[in-house]
């Protein structure tokens, strides 16, 4: 049958697969009838309608009972089982037991493999948003650890100079964590887009008490910027009170008419317009700490007008 329809073999749909996990981020869930993702597969092969149609069918004679499937949606099945199998990505039950999910999820062998297969340079797996099995084992840890009353964002113990795996997976799974609190939006201006692949977001995570001094890769130490606003508030132009309301630093009030716009929008200036508040994950206990909020007014906060020389 498959020969009859001219059907693409096992390796063809786990490459396909692998390549399509990567553009939804690292995650697909089962796949059933209209499921836009096994749609999309089947264009990428250009498949005709009697090739995504096909019944097979298996009889149960013991049980005097016939079971249909559609093909394509068995193939598909098979070459992720068979991924799988190969430790590159974890089945629905296995992501289930782990994570209360039923999803096919890429491993760290499967995101390199998925990068070879894109022709995407291994040197820039660090900085794409896609999420593994062992990236959302570190993610679950941070959402799930109790949040301290006694919070010190600053990690004295912490090593910024030598990048481990160890280490890379817990920046991706800090960043990963902190991204999906805020729903993939900046917290200041609400900005949500991804880039024309599909492969990253926009927005990023950004340390309260930054790396560079040593801040926890913990939710508490975190926020979801655009590049913008991250800039800003790394630099001091804006901090946030204990309410998580924004300030500004009075310093814009020497900043030259033709600076901190955008065209006609003001960019810096717009946030002194009323008091705002920043959005807010939707639980509770994913809010910044007031440690480490109190830490970047104190330490990052350009408050006072400075004389210029």
């Amino acid at each position: 049958m498959l020969h009859q329809l001219a059907m693409p073999n096992r390796e063809q749909v786990e490459h396909v697969l692998l390549r399509t996990l990567l553009k939804h981020g690292g995650v697909v869930k089962e796949f059933a009838g209209g499921e836009e993702i096994v749609r999309e597969m089947a264009d990428e092969f250009g498949l005709s309608e009697p090739q995504r149609s096909a019944f097979l069918e298996t009889v149960y004679r013991k049980e005097n009972r016939t079971k249909k499937a559609i093909l394509w949606h068995r193939l598909l099945f098979r070459a992720a089982d068979a991924l799988a199998h190969a430790k590159l990505v974890s089945s629905p039950n296995q992501t289930f037991r782990l994570f209360g999910k039923r999803e096919w999820l890429l491993t760290e062998l499967g995101f390199d493999a998925a990068l070879r297969l894109c022709n995407i340079p291994s040197a820039l797996k660090d900085s794409l948003p896609i999420k593994s099995l062992e990236v959302q084992r570190v993610v679950k840890k941070l959402i799930e650890s109790p949040k301290p009353e006694n919070y010190d964002p600053v990690d004295s113990g912490k090593k910024v100079t030598k990048t481990t795996r160890e280490s890379a997976l817990r920046d991706r799974g800090f960043r990963q964590a902190v991204i999906e609190a805020y729903d993939y939006k900046c917290a200041v201006c609400g900005l949500k887009i991804k880039s024309p692949d599909l492969l990253s977001w926009e927005v990023e995570a950004a340390h309260i008490v930054p790396n560079h001094f040593l801040g926890r890769d913990d939710i508490w130490n975190g926020i979801a910027f655009c590049r913008l606003h991250h800039w800003a508030f790394d630099v001091g132009w804006f901090t946030l009170l204990d309410d998580y309301q924004i300030q500004v630093s009075s310093q814009i009030s020497r900043l030259p008419a033709d600076c901190g716009k955008m065209g006609n929008y003001e960019f810096i200036r717009s946030l002194t317009d009323r008091p705002a508040t920043i959005s807010l994950p939707k639980r509770h206990e994913l809010y910044p700490h007031h440690n480490a909020i109190r830490w970047h007014r104190r330490n990052s906060f350009k408050m006072q007008t400075v004389t210029s020389p």
